[in-house]
């Protein structure tokens, strides 16, 4: 499939297609006229891509976390010991966030916001 075909069919921009593939997230075969050419397995893997950003994973995280989640015979300890380490600086985030927000909560009430 080329990158409009995976671009349609999972709704990812190709510009982010092509960012994807910078960053060692998505492979693709070249053409002898250097077209991408991706495999049945894209979509999936760019679903998963997807599904990784929403979570809060950075890319240069996912290089690391990927080939663990997509091959079961890969799957490590440490891939469940860095999505634990991944949910715990998300939770620190949040905690820092809720703090930032009862702070800010504190100052409007004190200003008598009309």
């Amino acid at each position: 499939m080329r990158i409009g075909e995976l671009s349609a069919a999972t709704g990812v921009s190709v510009r982010s297609l092509r960012y994807y593939e910078e960053q060692g997230l998505l492979s693709a075969d070249r053409t002898g006229s250097g077209q991408r050419v991706y495999d049945t397995e894209a979509p999936a893997r760019v679903g998963l891509i997807q599904e990784l950003f929403a979570a809060g994973i950075c890319s240069a995280t996912m290089v690391d976390l990927l080939p663990c989640m997509s091959d079961p015979g890969v799957r490590t300890p440490k891939l469940g010991t860095r999505l634990l380490e991944e949910r715990d600086r998300i939770s620190g985030t949040i905690a820092n966030l809720k703090a930032t927000q009862t702070a800010l909560d504190r100052i409007i009430s004190e200003i008598k916001i009309d």
